[in-house]
């Protein structure tokens, strides 16, 4: 009798372990699978971690996309901004930049703001942030960029901290105006969030945050001065490359000769609970062009410019922010996005609404996604104009090479006010005279770029 009784305990323990690995297992599976090959009803069990969160970030720029653009220029003239004159010209001079993109500069005032209000960024605050890989730290003195430290895990990180320090020297050397005088010390991650590098308190400049982490300052990402994903057989490019690509391939190209399909590819292990939702939404849809994409296959890949041929563009955030939402931007298309967690630079111009509309948004686990395409394929004129609005705020204004040098400068700026006390020492200790000027490092080899300080103290 005691003998069956343990028989019977063992087989139930061997059958919930049983029970408990097979689950494991599908759980794990369903996670990390880039194919679409996960059920329903599993997607549903899968724990969304970073992407728990269904509030959607409600931005509310304090100015708007209407400010009057005439500005003060040679004298006595006055202009609009004008996109064949100005979305080029990286030496537009500050108050140009102001007058030409209102708006941009919001999360620049919100930082310079969360910091002044608190006596400024004290020079131990900065001290006390510990790089770690995908972190570089940076001087500007006189208009000049030093480079401190440098701390790269492999490749991925060199390429992208070197990117950001080529876009923010190319801002301060194409300056018309006098150089600054005096001189700032920064820290900025590369990385996509974060809690990947340091707490929430830190002055870090970062590629995208979350609304509650406000002690830090946001950038443009990379990506504008060059990507190299390591995905493809060649490069992205410069970001401006890949706009002016889009621009030849829809040259001639009227609404209706685009597909009237939703188009999306993506990874779907970045947040398989998000982006599996998005498949299943569309499933099945005469309207769904959107496939999962397997990098080691190549399945279903498509370039950059390729997605432009659709009127409609979904995007799906990743573990972070999604790099390629500015791509999917540069397209004469609707840009559908779900209610969006993180922030980058550019973002307080998103309008979801009204005439000025340049997106539309769902909601994160796409339920109303079906709806959301019956009312844009029953009114083109509808869809039109919002893929209009898309194009010639985005492409053509707030994420043109003008705008982007403009917010670098603008970055610096507001930084220098909200940390007075960061300048003196600097000088004080002869980075000019033993410093290494971002010229110097860029001569690097790649292995001593990886892990470089410069003990200039």
């Amino acid at each position: 009798m005691m003998g069956s009784r343990r028989r019977l305990v063992l087989c139930v323990w061997l059958t919930a372990g049983a029970l408990l690995g097979i689950g494991t297992w599908v759980l794990w599976f369903g996670m990390n699978s880039d194919g679409d090959n996960v059920p329903a009803i599993v997607n549903q069990l899968i724990p969304a971690g970073h992407c728990a969160c269904k509030s959607a970030t409600i931005f509310h720029c304090a100015e708007c996309l209407h400010c009057p653009s005439d500005v003060a220029v040679a004298g006595s003239e006055t202009r609009p901004y004008d996109v064949a004159r100005d979305a080029q010209n990286r030496t537009l001079n500050a108050a140009q930049c102001q007058r030409f993109f209102p708006g941009l500069f919001e999360d620049v005032r919100r930082a310079k703001e969360y910091w002044t209000s608190r006596g400024g960024v004290p020079r131990e605050t900065i001290d006390q942030i510990e790089l770690v890989d995908g972190m570089a730290r940076a001087a500007i003195v006189d208009g000049q960029l030093y480079v401190v430290a440098t701390r790269a895990k492999g490749e991925d990180h060199r390429r992208k901290i070197v990117a950001v320090l080529s876009a923010l020297h190319r801002a301060l050397v194409s300056n018309p105006e006098q150089q600054p005088t005096g001189a700032t010390e920064f820290v900025f991650s590369i990385e996509d969030r974060l809690d990947d590098v340091a707490g929430p308190d830190h002055p870090l400049w970062i590629l995208a945050r979350r609304p509650a982490e406000e002690a830090v300052w946001l950038m443009p990402d990379f990506g504008y001065w060059a990507w190299d994903s390591g995905n493809v057989d060649s490069p992205i490019g410069p970001y401006s490359r890949v706009v002016e690509s889009i621009r030849r391939k829809e040259n001639g190209m009227s609404w209706g000769d685009k597909e009237a399909k939703l188009v999306w590819r993506g990874k779907l292990s970045f947040a398989p609970k998000m982006r599996r939702a998005l498949l299943e939404a569309a499933r099945g849809q005469a309207w769904s062009a959107v496939k999962e994409l397997d990098w080691r296959t190549k399945d279903h890949f498509m370039s950059m410019e390729d997605h432009c041929r659709y009127q409609f563009i979904a995007h799906v955030e990743g573990r972070s922010y999604s790099a390629s939402f500015k791509y999917r931007q540069a397209c004469e298309s609707v840009v559908i996005a779900h209610q969006l967690q993180f922030i980058q630079h550019h973002h307080y111009l998103l309008v979801s609404s009204g005439p000025d509309q340049n997106f539309v948004e769902v909601q994160r686990d796409f339920a109303d996604l079906p709806a959301k395409m019956r009312t844009l394929l029953d009114d083109p004129e509808f869809a039109e104009r919002i893929a209009r609005n898309s194009a010639s705020t985005f492409r053509d204004r707030y994420l043109t090479p003008a705008a982007e040098a403009c917010y670098w400068r603008a970055l610096v700026q507001g930084w220098m006010d909200a940390s007075p006390e960061l300048g003196g020492d600097i000088v004080s200790q002869g980075i000019k005279e033993k410093g290494v000027r971002y010229e110097s490092f860029l001569l690097m080899g790649s292995q001593e770029m990886l892990q470089f300080t410069n003990d200039w103290r």
